[in-house]
């Protein structure tokens, strides 16, 4: 029960920094937060990650559904007794509830954490992606914590 309370807590900051950027800044607005470094940027996207696939929403409605099925029915189903998995999977049901909100309510994603890595401008992002990036690092990170623990295992045992 606390990963969904964990969801439901990064759905609510996804949700409330959305809010704060649509209510007090303009589109394209700008505040510098790290030179170079890190801006707030008002954005919106009708797209997926780095703006691809724009305007097609009903394809993001259906894909999101069949993820969000898919996260509970793992999370009931196969991550009992893995706190690492169930965390990770918490992560991606809250960015993709939090995301989801946005395309059903304001037909496009407000995204607003716009950083430059070297010169590299990065897509802007929003909460609801940061978690969906920790939530599949934090699954890679339980593979390998499995795969090793499968060597360890001495042969014969399952």
């Amino acid at each position: 029960m606390i990963y969904y309370a964990i969801a439901l807590f990064v759905i609510a900051v996804d949700q409330l920094t959305k809010w704060i950027i649509v209510h007090n800044m303009d589109l394209g607005q700008r505040i510098t937060i790290i030179d170079n470094l890190f801006y707030i940027t008002s954005h919106r996207n009708r797209g997926a990650a780095w703006g691809i696939l724009q305007d097609q929403m009903w394809l993001f409605y259906i894909i999101t559904i069949i993820v969000i099925a898919a996260v509970i029915y793992y999370l009931e189903k196969h991550a009992k007794g893995k706190p690492l998995f169930q965390l990770s999977l918490a992560f991606i049901l809250g960015g993709a509830i939090g995301n989801f909100l946005d395309r059903l309510f304001r037909k496009e994603v407000v995204d607003f954490l716009d950083t430059y890595i070297f010169t590299y401008d990065f897509p802007i992002f929003n909460v609801a992606d940061s978690a969906l990036t920790i939530g599949v690092v934090l699954i890679f990170i339980q593979m390998i914590k499995e795969g090793r623990e499968e060597k360890v295992k001495p042969n014969g045992q399952n």
